[in-house]
């Protein structure tokens, strides 16, 4: 915690420095810069404090066989809708663009707070995830406009990480907090006044005007292909077990159609969605399938260690959403450690310690059982975000160092859309194992545990309306949901290893 307060205060020192020194044009482009922070705090405010709110919401609303879409549609919205923002912002200016993500996630958060079921609730979270798509990916592209000197803009961007970071770290106790004094709607209300705020700031301080000279056209077809075909595959995979057997395959096969139409339509595009030159570069997929294996696995600690502790040990919400923040904190440590550990090793080895400490988190998840302390949850965090920061920062610059010069912005806005598609399915995949748990566990109790039950095991506030004599068997039914979804994680970490061994392997024949 020390060297977060010591970051912060260089990097306020250097804000203030610039502020009293610099004419009003550049403090206004201060001003700018911090109203684009705020935005990226409150995307890194809600990607962890909704995975604290996710206990009460699902037992308020009975939803706890929902609870993959409820994170999975934010996902999408966020993934299919980067490259769109971008886009827009091309043909309109990057400032009118920010704007409008920011009201669709305004939008979008005050519906979550209204919603009255699951659905209104899941057509919200959609909603907000496509404003959320421009708010996390716009402000890069007006940093570059607004610090056109490297080094300047290398600081800045520091800061946008820490910002995140802090915000990842304090968003759990925030969450908890709100959920226990007040009601989970108010860990969306919060995200209201900031987006608002950060909108009025950027429409009356940011006054560079945006260049739009020679716009390729938008690709309107590879958009629509785009978004319906992994709509339809992410309603497909939720649908599972509980819908028409005919009406799965349906989707399932209209989505493939469409990612089919996708490949080829996109090949003779003019300025196509993901350029299809990207995938002859064989070490640039390789590239992608890690970050694919690697954020698919490590969503199944993001989501669901704060209902392990909640369901399993009985903490309040603040406690249980308490898990992640030693991951927070050791992901900015990892995210740090990577040049220091660059001077020993290569890349792939570097990217093999992140990938055995992040194994580690899921087996320390698997030892203990459904007794499982409540500090090996939090060592196991420690270990999550440690890997996980050593191999995003690792992987992101590999990426741009595979890519051929020209691909070097389309590689890593892909790899982004890379890694949200990958959590976008695994939390599906992840909820229908969650559910196929849950209904085994109930019809196996022949009816002396029920579904409404079950969601309210989630929320420590309702255990006194349950059977006393059931909890422990409940429990149980909850665990072995939540440890098939650790038992996935972990193979999909054994697998990024292996992969990554084997690359090493290969480098090592050719030299």
């Amino acid at each position: 915690m020390i060297f977060f307060v010591r970051f912060f205060r260089n990097k306020f020192n250097f804000f203030q420095k610039e502020a009293l020194a610099l004419s009003s044009s550049k403090r206004n482009t201060l001003i700018v810069t911090c109203a684009l922070l705020l935005s990226n705090a409150m995307s890194g405010l809600d990607n962890t404090i909704i995975n604290t709110a996710l206990p009460a919401i699902i037992s308020d609303l009975h939803g706890i066989e929902m609870m993959g879409w409820i994170v999975a549609i934010f996902l999408l919205g966020t993934a299919v809708s980067t490259p769109l923002w971008s886009k827009f912002g091309e043909h309109v200016g990057n400032k009118k663009s920010y704007q409008l993500a920011a009201l669709f996630f305004v939008v979008g958060s005050l519906l979550e707070g209204l919603a009255p079921n699951m659905a209104v609730l899941i057509v919200a979270r959609l909603l907000a995830g496509i404003g959320n798509g421009g708010v996390v990916s716009l402000p890069y592209i007006i940093y570059a406009r607004l610090y056109p000197e490297p080094r300047k803009r290398m600081q800045v961007l520091g800061f946008v990480s820490a910002s995140y970071s802090m915000a990842t770290i304090i968003g759990p106790l925030v969450g908890g907090y709100l959920v226990d004094a007040l009601s989970w709607h108010w860990v969306f209300y919060i995200n209201v006044p900031i987006g608002l705020l950060s909108a009025l700031l950027v429409q009356i301080f940011y006054r560079i005007a945006d260049r739009r000279a020679e716009v390729q056209p938008v690709d309107y077809r590879g958009c629509t292909l785009l978004v319906v075909g992994l709509g339809s595959l992410l309603a497909g995979i939720e649908l599972v077990g509980s819908a028409n057997g005919w009406l799965v395959a349906g989707l399932l096969a209209f989505a493939l159609i469409c990612l089919a139409a996708l490949v080829r339509f996109e090949q003779n595009a003019v300025d196509p969605i993901i350029p299809n030159r990207l995938f002859k570069n064989h070490v640039l997929v390789l590239d992608f399938i890690l970050f694919a294996l690697i954020w698919g696995a490590f969503v199944g600690f993001l989501i669901y260690s704060p209902m392990w502790a909640q369901g399993l040990l009985g903490t309040t919400a603040l406690v249980g959403g308490a898990t992640q923040i030693p991951g927070s904190v050791t992901n900015f440590i990892g995210s740090g450690s990577v040049a220091t550990f660059r001077k020993w090793f290569s890349p792939q080895k570097v990217i093999t310690i992140g990938i055995v400490t992040l194994t580690i988190s899921f087996l320390l998840m698997l030892i203990w059982g459904v007794r499982t302390p409540y500090w090996i949850l939090l060592v196991a965090a420690a270990f999550e975000g440690f890997g996980n920061g050593m191999c995003f920062n690792e992987l992101q610059v590999k990426v741009q160092q595979d890519a051929e010069r020209q691909d070097v912005p389309v590689a890593t806005s892909f790899s982004f859309l890379i890694r949200m598609l990958s959590q976008t399915f695994t939390a599906s995949i992840f909820g229908l194992i969650m559910n196929a748990a849950l209904r085994r566990g109930v019809w196996q109790s022949h009816g002396a545990v029920t579904m409404k039950m079950m969601n309210k095991l989630s929320d420590a506030s309702n255990l006194t309306s349950l059977p006393t004599q059931l909890i422990p068997q409940m429990r149980q039914i909850l665990h072995s949901g939540l440890r098939n979804i650790m038992i996935l994680s972990l193979g999909l970490m054994l697998l990024a290893l292996g992969l990554n061994l084997w690359v090493q392997h290969r480098q090592r024949q050719t030299i």
